[in-house]
């Protein structure tokens, strides 16, 4: 058999192969042949030609006139109601207007609400920025694989890998206004590790004239710690925590540490990750007195403050 027998065929192929057959006196094998296509084919666009003419050799779209079973309008209708107003299953709305839960569950796929949550519009983005250095400032955790040689992301090749040695956990401190960073490379995100850290996050702040008021951190264990609660009472700080599974809430921290990854962590080939870690001062210093922020007009964090620290 042909390799290319039934390939598609345009309108204009059809009309000559039409013509060919009903004019030329090609044989309906014949004309199979020469277009690549079956006998069968050949036929039906004869029939075509015959019944509507050139029209009938037009492409036609490839769903049925007429769908077996299908719902009238006003069903489709009541079905779509019933969801919105009442927020019912599609099982529910099977059951109460006694019809086929696929049937339901197709129509509610088409209309574009086959889950629940798709009946409330996403909540807008509200973008906010403090006005005041310390007013708010973002706490966050992100954990990165300890190596000893350098890792697949930078070679493509996870033969070899540093298996088993373990993780680092780089805290972040972000004030809301100025930007400004403060990081340090922990060995976990205990209560202990997340308190001493807040500590001397504030000092580092400190020492730059600005006075922290509020933090902001997801609900980490380290975070809704005791410790951590007690430590934020002794030091007159409100501590505001994040709504679950809602990570751009505290979206500055998120923001900081996708730059701290793709700029520090990833950035260069480190032999180790002891030697990426010793890197860190180096780059957190560019980015505070030296990189450009989109969210500044282009200027560094540290040309937000009076005078440079």
């Amino acid at each position: 058999m042909n390799a290319h027998k039934n390939a598609r065929t345009t309108p204009h192929s059809r009309a000559v192969m039409v013509r060919r057959v009903l004019e030329e006196g090609w044989s309906a094998k014949a004309a199979a042949a020469a277009f690549a296509v079956s006998e069968r084919t050949v036929y039906t666009w004869l029939a075509r030609y015959r019944a509507e003419g050139l029209a009938g050799l037009e492409n036609r779209p490839s769903r049925a006139k007429a769908v077996a079973n299908r719902l009238a309008e006003p069903w489709i209708a009541m079905i779509e109601r019933v969801r919105r107003e009442y927020r019912l299953t599609g099982a529910e709305i099977a059951l109460r207007l006694k019809l086929a839960r696929s049937t339901v569950a197709g129509h509610l796929a088409r209309l574009g609400i086959g889950r629940l949550g798709r009946l409330d519009p996403p909540a807008p983005v509200v973008r906010y920025q403090r006005d005041r250095p310390g007013e708010l400032v973002h706490l966050d955790v992100k954990k990165l694989a300890r190596f000893w040689r350098v890792g697949h992301r930078i070679t493509g090749d996870r033969h070899g890998a540093s298996d088993g040695a373990g993780y680092d956990f780089v805290h972040v401190a972000v004030d809301d206004a100025t930007r400004l960073a403060y990081v340090e490379v922990l060995s976990d995100e205990k209560r202990t590790a997340t308190t001493g850290f807040l500590v001397r996050a504030l000092r580092w702040f400190r020492q730059r004239g600005i006075k922290v008021e509020r933090i902001m951190t997801d609900n980490g264990s380290g975070y809704i710690a005791r410790l951590f609660a007690k430590a934020c009472r002794w030091l007159a700080i409100r501590h505001i925590r994040t709504r679950p599974y809602t990570p751009k809430t505290n979206g500055k921290a998120e923001r900081f540490i996708q730059t701290l990854l793709r700029e520090w962590a990833y950035a260069i080939p480190y032999k180790t990750s002891n030697s990426r870690n010793q890197d860190l001062p180096r780059w957190l210093r560019w980015y505070n007195h030296h990189r450009p922020h989109g969210a500044l007009a282009g200027s560094p964090p540290i040309s937000t403050l009076p005078h440079s620290a």
